[in-house]
Order: structure tokens, then C-alpha cells, then sequence
């Protein structure tokens, strides 16, 4: 089971709150907090639509690029040890350190 929503390349968290009787999410991958929140499945599903255009029309009315692509790299702190066998396993496999990482990385959240 799947707790996300995408559109126009944007994804989309969803939760629901018993003590409200509503579902709500948040556009993820951004720095920008952009929320929806609606009583129905439908309802969220059209909400978060309407979230992700208005993003883009906010940006664009504000002179800003709205967020959405990420650059590919990103600084990891790991134990040195696990450092080292990555190092170790990766030679071994006659790959670089970062391929052998992105590969373990897309094992892990392909779906």
C-alpha cells in the first residue's frame, strides 16, 4: 500500500486523522510547505491537484522557480566502518563509490 499522491512530477504525503475525521497530506521533496487537506478520497486526491497548480502559479507570480527537480547529490554520514566495506565491496565489484552507493540506493526505493 501506497500512502503518496503525484502530479505534475510533485508527490504528495497522505495521512488521516481520526480524531478529525480528515485526510490531509504535504508535498514532499520541496522546502516550500505546501499542505491539503479534504474529508473524502476524492476530495484529497482533486485537493492536492489544485495544491501542487497553485504552487506553481505562486512561484510564477512570485518570480520564482518552483522546486521540483533535485541535483543528484547529497553529503551522507555513515560509520567508518561501513564506510570502509562499501569501499572494500565496491572495488570489488570494479565500481566506483558512488555507483556502487546509487545502486544500493535504487534496490532500496524502487517500487
Amino acid at each position: 500500500m501506497k500512502n503518496t499522491l503525484t502530479y505534475k512530477g510533485y508527490t504528495g504525503s497522505v495521512e488521516f486523522s481520526a480524531d478529525d475525521d480528515v485526510f490531509f497530506g504535504k508535498l514532499l521533496g520541496i522546502r516550500d510547505t505546501v499542505t491539503f487537506e479534504a474529508d473524502t478520497v476524492t476530495k484529497l486526491k482533486k485537493a492536492f491537484r489544485e495544491a501542487v497548480d497553485d504552487y506553481i502559479e505562486t512561484c510564477a507570480q512570485n518570480g520564482k522557480v518552483p522546486e521540483n527537480e533535485f541535483k543528484g547529490s547529497f553529503n551522507v554520514r555513515i560509520k567508518p566502518r561501513i564506510h570502509r566495506l562499501a569501499v572494500i565491496k565496491s572495488a570489488a565489484m570494479n565500481i566506483s563509490l558512488n555507483q556502487f552507493v546509487e545502486r544500493v540506493l535504487e534496490k532500496e526505493v524502487s517500487e
